[in-house]
């Protein structure tokens, strides 16, 4: 008897058809529900340890009892924190994954990262220190000197040594800064402004860094008003940039003038009415 597998009629072609698509869903099928859980452990799962705070030494035994593996993926320097322990994991503790998975972990560092020392010369205090924290640096002993630039950094130092702009520093490290006062440091002698109008005589003073204090008006001068005739300090007083300057000027005070005015007016008004 001999099996002819030719197609006579369309209906073994129908059937012929059926055979081909049953065997390739059976493979398929067994591809996904048989082969693949033999390969891959399917639906085979491990709770993931909490391993944060741990030593990396440690690492292999606890993860490896779970049939786990693990990756140093990056690390992080922290004053005080115990190097080589883990800082951070993923996946997180609890979390179900597969046989074999590996678990990446950040840990702390011993020695502090690297970065460059940034320029904070001729920059106000505030700035600076904002320029610092932004390099994860920290602000150190401020020394006021004598110099014109009121809080602006004059020399930057770390460990008592000045440090350029560019050189790598320890992250962490303590950067100290020498600000000015706003006070010059050069001494020099006080010119002397008696006899000279007040508004010359201001800008005179105003002119070399000093700073007029008290204004005092004497009105038993034989001065013409608004001309100097006192000063403190006198003359040829050796003095520096920032100082101050008392004057006493010539006639009666302005202010007190305006207001005495005002009064003889509105008493005027008042009469009239």
């Amino acid at each position: 008897m001999k099996f002819s597998f030719k197609a006579q009629t369309p209906f073994d072609v129908l059937l012929h058809l059926l055979i081909i698509v049953a065997m390739l869903v059976i493979m398929v099928l067994s591809f996904f529900y048989i082969y693949l859980p033999i390969t891959t452990n399917h639906n085979e799962t491990v709770t993931v340890p909490k391993v944060v705070g741990m030593r990396l030494a440690d690492l292999e035994n606890v993860l490896g009892e779970r049939d786990l593996e693990y990756v140093v993926d990056d690390s992080i320097y922290k004053p005080g924190a115990e190097p080589f322990t883990v800082h951070k994991q993923f996946p997180f503790p609890d979390e179900k994954v597969k046989a074999g998975r590996k678990i990446y972990v950040e840990i702390y560092s011993k020695q502090p990262p690297l970065v460059k020392m940034p320029n904070l010369l001729n920059r106000t205090l505030i700035n600076a220190q904002d320029e610092l924290l932004s390099y994860d640096l920290l602000l150190g002993k401020t020394e006021y000197v004598p110099d014109l630039q009121l809080n602006s950094v004059i020399k930057q130092r770390w460990n008592g040594q000045e440090v350029a702009e560019g050189t790598p520093i320890p992250k962490g490290s303590r950067i100290d800064l020498i600000v000015g006062n706003g006070q010059g440091n050069t001494e020099f002698e006080l010119a002397n402004y008696v006899g000279m109008p007040r508004d010359e005589a201001e800008l005179a003073i105003t002119g070399v860094g000093l700073q007029i204090d008290v204004v005092t008006y004497d009105n038993t001068s034989t001065l013409p008003p608004g001309t100097i005739i006192k000063q403190k300090p006198s003359a040829g007083t050796k003095t520096r940039a920032g100082e101050v300057v008392d004057i006493w000027v010539a006639g009666e005070d302005p202010a007190k003038s305006a207001g005495s005015e005002g009064d003889g007016t509105e008493a005027a008004e008042e009469e009239g009415n």
